[in-house]
């Protein structure tokens, strides 16, 4: 990886941390997602919202997908980059994979429930149809603070 996109890839890890902070408000897990096309322009972000919503399948990075889909006009987000600040669940990877994005960057590795190189590697199986690159471990300690501050208020 070079510096340039090590750098490129903590700014959008940086634009999903600031959308995981919104997410408590409503009482939603504190993660942030956002979308940006080949050029890097942005075209969706959303945080955590199943809470706000009543959705269960209201993830951030489901959350951005279906948005980027709409932006883009149609579901196939080839060329795309999805940054979010913690590493998708087996959901969220599905639909990465089934929306054909390029890459997905995140934060904090998620030993309970990681999809892509923790608990299992949905992204990268040899099995399935489309692998995109995946680069984890961006900001960790900052992505990890939020999720472990959030919990630990929870949990008084």
């Amino acid at each position: 990886m070079t510096d340039a996109s090590h750098t490129s890839h903590e700014v959008l890890v940086r634009r999903a941390l600031t959308l995981a902070a919104a997410a408590p408000r409503t009482g939603d897990v504190p993660v942030g997602a956002v979308v940006v096309d080949a050029e890097g322009r942005e075209l969706a972000a959303a945080c955590n919202s199943r809470e706000a919503l009543r959705d269960p399948t209201a993830h951030a990075e489901i959350l951005a997908l279906r948005a980027a889909a709409v932006v883009r006009g149609e579901w196939r987000l080839e060329g795309c980059t999805l940054a979010v600040t913690v590493e998708p669940c087996t959901m969220c990877a599905g639909a990465i994979g089934l929306a054909r994005v390029a890459r997905v960057v995140f934060g904090a590795w998620e030993p309970k429930t990681g999809a892509a190189g923790s608990l299992w590697d949905v992204l990268r199986d040899r099995r399935l149809t489309h692998r995109p690159e995946v680069v984890g471990g961006v900001l960790a300690p900052e992505c990890a603070a939020l999720m472990e501050s959030f919990f630990t208020a929870h949990r008084v």
